[in-house]
Parts: C-alpha cells; sequence; structure tokens
C-alpha cells in the first residue's frame, strides 16, 4: 500500500510539473488579451475623432456606434468561443482556413495576421508615446524618436530571448484595468468635470449625421476588436480542460472589454469631450473624472506600460507564426532557425523593421495608423468563421445546426465591417493594406512553387548510378592569387578528395608570371599549377570558361577558401571575391562549388581549417 500511495504521489507532482506552466483563465487573460485590452486607449478616440466632424450633436452618437460595436464583440467572441472547441491544437484562423479553406484562403489568413502583428506593435507603441506625451507635453516634438527608442529597446530584448511571462503580466493588466474602471465609476458619481483639458475642437461647419457618417465612426472604432482572437491561437497553453478554461478566457474577456467601451463612451457623452491637439481622449476622461492629481499619472503610466506589454505580445506571436509558415514552405526556412537564445531572430528582425517603417511613415501618429488596423483584423476573422460553416457542414456534430448559423452570422458581420472599413477608410491609407495583403499572398505562394522546384530537382530519379564510375576520383581545381596560408589550406581539403588536385590562377592580361611559378613550385613541388589569362574580365568567369572548355563531360570540383572574420572589427570589413567567383561558376558552368571558411587565429598563428 506504501509503494502503491508512492507510485500515486509520484504521477500526482508529475501531473501538477506539467500543469505548473500552463495557464488558467487569469494568467490567460493577461497574458494573451493585453491587445484588446489596450484597445481602449484608442479604440473611443477613433469614434471622437470622426464624429466631431459633425458637432456636438454627432458626439452625441457616440454610445449607439460603441454599442454597436460591442453588440459584434459579443458575436465574436461567442464564434470564437466554437473555434476553441473545434480546434483545441490552437492556431486560430489560418489553422482553421487550412483545414476547410484551401491554400490559398489559409495564405490570405496568415497573410491578415502578419499584417496584424505589425500593425500591433507600431499602433501600441505610438498610442503609448500619445499617453505619455498628454502627461507630458514637452515631449510631444520628440513623438517619432520617443517611439523608434522604445521599439529599438523591445527588439534588442526580445533578440536577447527575454521570455514572455503570464505571471509577470498580470499586475500591469489589472493595474490597467483597475484604473479604466476606476475612472468610468468615478466619472459616472460626478456631476461636472474634476478638470478640463484644452478645448475640445468640434466642426464649426457641422456636417449632417447621416449612416455614411456613423459607418465610419463605426469602421473607425472597429479597431478596439484586435486581439479578440488571440487566446484561440494559443488553446494548447492552457491547463486542462485547455479547452473549457480557454472558453472560459475568451468570455471574460468580452465582459471586461465591452464593458470597459461602453463605460467610457457613456463618460465622453457625459462630459461632452471633444478631440484635443496633443492630448488622447483617455486622458480628457482620466482628468475628468480624477482631476490632475497622482490618479490621473497612475492611469496614464499604466496605459503606457501596457501599450508596451502589448506591443511586445507580437514579438511571441509572429516570429512563432512564421516559423510555421516556413515549415509550411512559404516562408523561407531562415525564419524557422533558433539563435543561441532559442529566438526566432529573422522573425524578430523583421518585426522591428516593418514596425518602424510604420512609425517613421506615420511620423509616430496613433490615429494615422489605427484606421489600418482593422482591415486585416476582420478579413482574419471572416475567414475564421466560414472555415467554420465549412467544419459544422463537414463534421455534423449535436447541434451543429445552430453553430454554424451563429459563426454564418459571425461572417456576414465581421465581412460587412471589412468592407465598410475598408470602403470608409481607403483614402486614409487603408489602400495598402489592400495592396499589401494580395502581396503577401503572392509572395508566400512565390516561395511554395520555389520549394516545389527545387524538391523536383532533389527527387532522386529513376537512373542509377553506373557502377563504372563508383571509385573514379574527380578533377579537384584549387583558385589560388598567391602563395600563400590561404592556399596552403584550400589544398588541404582538396587532398582529402583526391590524391592530385590542381592549383590555378586567373592571370591579368600582360602580367609576368614567372616570379609567382618559382615561389609556387619551391612550396608545392608536385602539385599541378594552371596558368590562365582574364579573357572574360572576371576571375569567376574566366574560371567557368575554362572549365566548360576542359571538362565538359567531366565530374569538377572547385575548392574556394575564404577568411572567416575572427573579430567585431574584421566582420565590418568582409570581402566579396570567393562569394562571385562561386556565383560565376555555378551559373556558367557544372562544376560543383566547395566553400571552405579557414579561420585564423592571430594571438597563435595557428591556422585551423573549418569546412
Amino acid at each position: 500500500m506504501i509503494g502503491h500511495r508512492g507510485v500515486g504521489s509520484s504521477q500526482a507532482r508529475s501531473r501538477r510539473g506539467e500543469g505548473r506552466g500552463k495557464l488558467s483563465v487569469a494568467t490567460g487573460l493577461a497574458g494573451l488579451s493585453l491587445d484588446a485590452m489596450a484597445s481602449v486607449s484608442y479604440g473611443p478616440e477613433a469614434i471622437v475623432l470622426v464624429l466631431a466632424v459633425a458637432g456636438g450633436s454627432g458626439l452625441g452618437f457616440t454610445v449607439p456606434v460603441t454599442a454597436a460595436i460591442a453588440a459584434l464583440l459579443a458575436v465574436l467572441v461567442a464564434s470564437y468561443r466554437q473555434v476553441i472547441a473545434a480546434f483545441p491544437d490552437g492556431g486560430g484562423a489560418y489553422a482553421v482556413a487550412r483545414s476547410r479553406l484551401g491554400r490559398r484562403a489559409s495564405l490570405t489568413a496568415a497573410a491578415s495576421l502578419i499584417v496584424d502583428y505589425v500593425l500591433n506593435v507600431a499602433v501600441s507603441i505610438a498610442a503609448g508615446v500619445a499617453a505619455l506625451t498628454s502627461a507630458f507635453p514637452a515631449l510631444l516634438p520628440y513623438t517619432v524618436w520617443i517611439a523608434l527608442t522604445i521599439l529599438v529597446g523591445i527588439t534588442a530584448l526580445n533578440l536577447r530571448g527575454i521570455a514572455d511571462s503570464a505571471r509577470a503580466f498580470m499586475v500591469p493588466t489589472v493595474v490597467f484595468v483597475a484604473s479604466i474602471f476606476t475612472v468610468i465609476v468615478a466619472g459616472l458619481l460626478r456631476s461636472e468635470p474634476a478638470r478640463t483639458i484644452g478645448e475640445g475642437a468640434v466642426g464649426s461647419n457641422a456636417q449632417t449625421i447621416g449612416i455614411l457618417l456613423l459607418l465610419k465612426a463605426f469602421s473607425s472604432g472597429c479597431a478596439a476588436l484586435t486581439g479578440v482572437e488571440a487566446i484561440a491561437n494559443a488553446v494548447p497553453s492552457f491547463k486542462k480542460p485547455a479547452v473549457v478554461n480557454a472558453q472560459r478566457a475568451e468570455v471574460a474577456l468580452g465582459l471586461l472589454l465591452g464593458t470597459m467601451l461602453l463605460g467610457l463612451a457613456v463618460l465622453i457623452e457625459k462630459f461632452s469631450l471633444a478631440p484635443v491637439e496633443g492630448t488622447t481622449v483617455l486622458s480628457q476622461l482620466t482628468a475628468a473624472s480624477l482631476g490632475d492629481g497622482a490618479g490621473y499619472y497612475i492611469v496614464q503610466f499604466a496605459t503606457v506600460v501596457l501599450l508596451a506589454l502589448a506591443a511586445n505580445t507580437s514579438y511571441g506571436g509572429l516570429p512563432t507564426l512564421m516559423r510555421v509558415l516556413a515549415d509550411d514552405n512559404v516562408l523561407p526556412h531562415r525564419f524557422a532557425r533558433r539563435a543561441s537564445r532559442d529566438v526566432y531572430r529573422y522573425g524578430v528582425l523583421a518585426l522591428g523593421l516593418a514596425a518602424g517603417v510604420l512609425l517613421i511613415g506615420s511620423g509616430g501618429n496613433m490615429n494615422a495608423l489605427v484606421p489600418l488596423f482593422a482591415i486585416g483584423v476582420f478579413v482574419g476573422f471572416t475567414l475564421a468563421q466560414l472555415g467554420m460553416v465549412r467544419h459544422w457542414l463537414a463534421v455534423r456534430t449535436r447541434g451543429w445546426r445552430w453553430r454554424g448559423a451563429l459563426n454564418g452570422a459571425g461572417a456576414v458581420l465581421t465581412g460587412v465591417a471589412a468592407l465598410v472599413t475598408t470602403a470608409m477608410k481607403f483614402g486614409e491609407g487603408a489602400w495598402l493594406i489592400v495592396v499589401a495583403l494580395p502581396l503577401l499572398v503572392a509572395g508566400m505562394e512565390r516561395v511554395r512553387a520555389a520549394y516545389e522546384h527545387l524538391g523536383d530537382r532533389l527527387t532522386v530519379g529513376p537512373q542509377p548510378i553506373d557502377p563504372r564510375v563508383i571509385g573514379a576520383r574527380p578533377t579537384v581545381l584549387v583558385p589560388v592569387s598567391g602563395v600563400t596560408e590561404l592556399s596552403r589550406m584550400a589544398l588541404s581539403a582538396a587532398v582529402t578528395m583526391t590524391a592530385r588536385p590542381a592549383a590555378i590562377r586567373v592571370c591579368l592580361p600582360g602580367e609576368s608570371t614567372a616570379h609567382f611559378t618559382r615561389q609556387w613550385q619551391d612550396r608545392y613541388p608536385h602539385t599541378e599549377l594552371i596558368l590562365i589569362e582574364d579573357t572574360d574580365n572576371s576571375v569567376g568567369l574566366s574560371l567557368a570558361r575554362y572549365v566548360r572548355t576542359h571538362y565538359p563531360d567531366q565530374t569538377t570540383f572547385v575548392v574556394l577558401a575564404t577568411i572567416e572574420p575572427t573579430t567585431s572589427w574584421h566582420r565590418l570589413l568582409p570581402t566579396h571575391r570567393a562569394g562571385e567567383i562561386a556565383h560565376a561558376l555555378r551559373k556558367h558552368s557544372t562544376a560543383m562549388v566547395c566553400q571552405v571558411a579557414c579561420r585564423i587565429d592571430p594571438a597563435h598563428r595557428d591556422p585551423r581549417l573549418r569546412a
């Protein structure tokens, strides 16, 4: 019995150990919903900026427009609960589209996720800087530089392998959510603003409130729905039962986000707030509810921190997505390589570079980037819901009709929202996304075709190896420029391939070779030396011509030696000569090129060959 209890307790400890790194509902909400939570700092402002052109009467529609967005949020939450149940291995829109809608649709979903991740970094940093400059207006002229400094810092940290921890995100997330609810409750209890920042700018020649204006405000505010799909992308990260916990986290996210959006919208109408240059709407609401004391600065600081963390989540998501796409042969395989610190370096650098371009192009202006945000998000939403409709039609499990109807309604709503957002924001930069999505899909298709072509070329053909050539020694040529340590290393590699390699030197027209020939024969008397003239004004092309002429039907190897830099300073002084020669040989001859990196230790003068 004692032994049995020991085995049982050991198994229990093992199960606890397995679940220790998993997410609970609370930690999952903190670690995966930062994008969505952070959107309350720019979503309401996007609505106000549009409605303000209709004057005070236009701002009176802030609550109805926000209520429509909250209703769409509810549909999305309900739909993504179905995605979580049907695809417990995670992957979100990409996994659904790949399984149920085919290759092209899955690539479109992947492209929308890539755009979403990049824009999340740019928008989050821009919104964080906007919150900072609202609290400290003297920093406003340095907006772009502050944004780029934050971007470089986050990118550098992720290159060093700083891992995200959901538990570490708990404190700033709780502080931010508590701050927003404090602002809402305090504002609802006030009869008038505690403090007013500036004078709101509303249209003097107010436009008529029409359906187009309301649709434009709706499409702008839909940026607040970004990040709703993040939990569905990471279902396996939750504790068992993973599906149930992920669904609960999704519902909790919807309730918190919807409540905060509606609460802030009510305060905007109550205090009759309008846009103020250089100050965010959230900053105005905080001042109106809490005044300009310590509470105001706590809310602003919590907003900056949460937005920085929200930007950082893309560095965990996009490089991993790019690794999956590289494994599927639709991105270059280098995106699947991990650095020594377990980091997908190329994905991190690509994300930082793309976000930097957006920040510079927009001047660090949050409101210039937000209109671009929602389009890619809604494309992903729509594909996920359409895929789920196909899923329920295929599996026909219990309740498939109402589940399919729910996802179908979600697909219609998000599809309409994507079209409306594109139409309303096309002239404000949305055309960039319309162009970027098909270009990304075309690029991934091109990469896939290239890998398929390579795969076909590498496939073993039906013709077996001729037994008569087995054991035959190939022709091995070693290009040399002088009697140097590099030449010795190249010959050392060549003799492992054949007993009698030949050295070959390309000479300039009219060059005297007597001195070099004597040096070579003194040093390597038993190694054949071939001297050819540079007839093509290129060492590589001249070598290629010689190989084509003298070894048309022979297996020929060319061994090229290069010096591998030993210090950071030497890496700034690269030589591309060997690479140019190799390129010319591969392109203009049938020779097989072997490049050997030679590392010379400057301290001990001990040449070491590294192939």
